[in-house]
């Protein structure tokens, strides 16, 4: 049983906490970072009936309790051994802003005082969040504001989990769709995501279908053709910002380690052996990446694959990259690409009269300072 215990303790906490002395603050296990069969080999190992992992996953993953106390079906001996073996509450919203277009962008505080930011948008076809996989970013593009501070570190399955069990239980709305797009390079968190993505749409939990979950990267090559083995079907969305090397490097320092053409080769071997389209996000950043000429030389880098290309008016951030493209030059811009028979569209922009742009609501509020919109409930 100990090993066993060591084992999964070892899988349910890849971001184990520390003091500033590099002491471990926490040596129960992270029960909801546990996959259903991981659940049953835990709940075997300490001695109770199999058939109780099938109510233990469900009371964290379908119900969303935040205690064992909620777990009525079972004994309270069995919630009093959880309590003193396993962890169950990962993050919790500590502040919630809503724009008038029906957008909500919530800050959680994680168990180790960090945060991190979660963004729901509500769309005639159900309800979609954006969720953070890091606290902060290494990744450096000089227009975002998530990279502000570097990677403090990448999160634990249960954490990216939990903003959508917050979400939800704050809300009372079932998730439809969601979106890797938050705070973090995803795919610098790869193990975590993975696991995350695959305990998401399990039927056991959630079974939110992997082709309504979208994961956006800035292009880490390497991560990107792992990905094509997970034998997974969701969408896959290359933060490319620019149609050649020299502009991107200007934009972002990924661009000094993985050329264009890399990722080009990258996503054409996804998309041969997947059978899936590949998005690119376009964020349109004026005088710097919107010119005709911009838009010529994007359709000749794209020809012939079969991707779409989503422009996305730049959330201008203090102290960041550039203004946001002028309304008639992304227009032009979505024309130009049009004309060489490039499937495009324009992001729809939502929250522009709250923290919209990524990483600003959390950077407000380091050091655990808020304001007065702080949730309440």
């Amino acid at each position: 049983m100990a090993s066993l215990f060591l084992a999964l303790k070892k899988q349910s906490d890849k971001s184990l906490k520390m003091t500033q002395d590099g002491d471990r603050l926490d040596e129960k296990i992270d029960i909801k970072s546990l996959n259903f069969e991981e659940m049953k080999a835990f709940v075997q190992s300490i001695g109770v009936q199999a058939f109780r992992s099938k109510q233990l996953y469900q009371w964290i993953h379908q119900r969303l309790v935040t205690s064992f106390d909620e777990m009525t079906n079972l004994s309270k001996d069995l919630r009093k051994k959880l309590e003193e073996t396993c962890t169950i509450h990962s993050a919790k919203i500590v502040q919630r802003q809503t724009s008038s277009d029906g957008t909500n962008k919530f800050l959680m505080e994680l168990s180790d005082g960090n945060f991190v930011e979660s963004v729901l948008m509500k769309y005639k076809h159900g309800n979609s969040v954006c969720i953070s996989t890091q606290v902060g970013c290494r990744m450096g593009c000089r227009f975002c504001a998530s990279t502000v501070g570097g990677l403090i570190r990448s999160l634990k399955t249960s954490e990216m989990l939990d903003q959508i069990y917050e979400i939800q239980r704050t809300t009372g709305e079932r998730v439809s769709n969601v979106i890797l797009m938050g705070i973090g390079e995803p795919l610098d968190n790869y193990d975590n995501v993975v696991r995350f993505i695959r305990m998401l749409s399990d039927e056991h939990g959630l079974n939110i279908s992997q082709r309504n979950i979208t994961l956006s990267t800035c292009g880490l090559v390497d991560r990107l053709k792992d990905l094509v083995k997970e034998d997974l079907t969701i969408t896959v969305a290359i933060s490319l910002h620019a149609p050649n090397d020299t502009l991107r490097r200007e934009m972002m320092p990924i661009a000094n380690k993985y050329s264009i053409q890399e990722i080009m080769d990258a996503c054409r071997y996804y998309i041969d052996k997947t059978k899936r389209r590949i998005t690119f996000e376009y964020s349109m950043v004026e005088g710097k990446n919107d010119s005709k000429e911009n838009a010529i030389e994007l359709a000749n880098l794209l020809k012939g694959m079969n991707c779409h290309v989503n422009l996305i008016p730049l959330n201008p951030v203090e102290g960041r990259m550039g203004q946001r493209s002028k309304r008639n030059n992304i227009e032009e811009f979505k024309f130009t690409l049009e004309k060489y028979h490039t499937n495009v569209t324009i992001r729809r922009e939502m929250g522009r009269d709250i923290d919209a742009a990524c990483g600003q609501l959390r950077n407000k509020n380091k050091g655990g300072k808020l304001h007065e919109s702080s949730c309440k409930d």
